[in-house]
């Protein structure tokens, strides 16, 4: 009997433990679903509608593929907004979402919220605009610089090289728009000593009705005289032209800008804007997702990733691969 008892015991103890060996392994097995938090640093323009619409492209593709990721669009209702940005990094990162892909506002005062996300085990991959930390998952985004130098060479071409121009800035601590504007100044100066800059010291600001008063007001001063304009971003570009249509310059002036619109693509039509710098801003809203979660996964990632960027004008603007860039598949991704 005794021998009976043991030999029971030590059959329903093995049962056991092929039994939690199944549940241990299945537990293992199973994929925890990731939750992005994309976070713009606007919601209004066309630019970051098309970073969303890559970011659901790439949540989409990912699921199906066996990665359940959930992504979650938040940013501040305007582009100056710093501290509502920053709250909005705080919460996701005290809801301990998976992981961030962020669009700074600053690339000084999102440092800190960063880096704290970082400590508590939400890491964050940053697109658009850099941010000044090592505290980072990757840097997706457009090459700024050489953006800016695109622009300097387009109206360069439009003047032959001489005349009076002008340069709206956006703000101070946008990183990216720092970087096309330096990329533009430096060129125009090392390849086109005889262009005369009559001002590059005033900001626009974050909404087309701010740029629109700048650009009215740098008119006045030098309207008569300008020849070249150059705006770093769908802002900037937005006000200029509604200025320059308000007093019918609109298309007498060499005027090149930055991002894309549907206003910016009839006004090219029309001969009133003589080029546009394009960012693909939905290859970044799907790469930032991606990286952010390659990187989670434990795959290797690169530091620095370039979406890409190209010069749209009136005469190359209806080619197949420039038609790709200027309509992105928004409604399909964005219902």
């Amino acid at each position: 009997m005794r021998r009976m008892y043991v030999l029971s015991v030590l059959c329903v103890t093995a049962m056991a433990a092929v039994s939690c060996t199944k549940s241990g392994g299945s537990n293992a097995g199973a994929k925890k679903k990731l939750t992005i938090a994309v976070i713009p640093k606007g919601t209004s323009h066309e630019f970051w509608k098309s970073i969303h619409a890559g970011a659901i492209k790439a949540a989409q593709e990912l699921s199906a593929q066996g990665t359940e990721v959930e992504v979650i669009w938040k940013g501040p209702l305007r582009e100056d907004d710093r501290e509502q940005q920053i709250q909005v990094v705080e919460s996701f990162t005290s809801q301990g979402v998976s992981g961030m892909v962020l669009a700074p506002l600053d690339n000084r005062a999102l440092v800190r919220p960063v880096e704290d996300a970082k400590s508590a085990n939400v890491p964050t991959v940053i697109i658009d605009s850099s941010l000044e930390s090592d505290a980072i998952v990757s840097f997706v985004a457009t090459d700024n610089h050489k953006g800016g130098m695109m622009a300097a060479d387009r109206l360069g071409e439009l003047l032959g090289g001489k005349g009076k121009v002008m340069m709206l800035r956006y703000a101070e601590g946008s990183a990216s728009t720092e970087a096309r504007e330096a990329g533009f100044l430096e060129e125009i100066k090392a390849k086109y000593p005889s262009i005369e800059l009559i001002s590059t010291d005033q900001y626009g600001g974050a909404t087309r009705d701010t740029a629109k008063s700048k650009s009215e007001t740098l008119l006045i001063s030098f309207g008569d005289v300008v020849q070249g304009i150059f705006t770093p971003n769908e802002s900037t570009t937005a006000g200029m032209l509604l200025a320059l249509q308000d007093i019918s310059k609109a298309g007498k002036v060499m005027f090149v800008g930055f991002d894309t619109s549907q206003t910016f693509i009839d006004a090219m039509k029309a001969k009133q804007l003589h080029g546009i710098v394009v960012q693909n801003p939905f290859n970044m809203g799907y790469l930032g997702v991606r990286t952010m979660v390659e990187s989670l996964q434990g795959k290797p990632v690169q530091k620095r990733i370039d979406t890409g960027v190209v010069m749209i004008t009136p005469d190359n603007m209806d080619a197949p691969d420039m038609q790709a860039v200027l309509h992105p598949p928004l409604d399909q991704y964005l219902k």
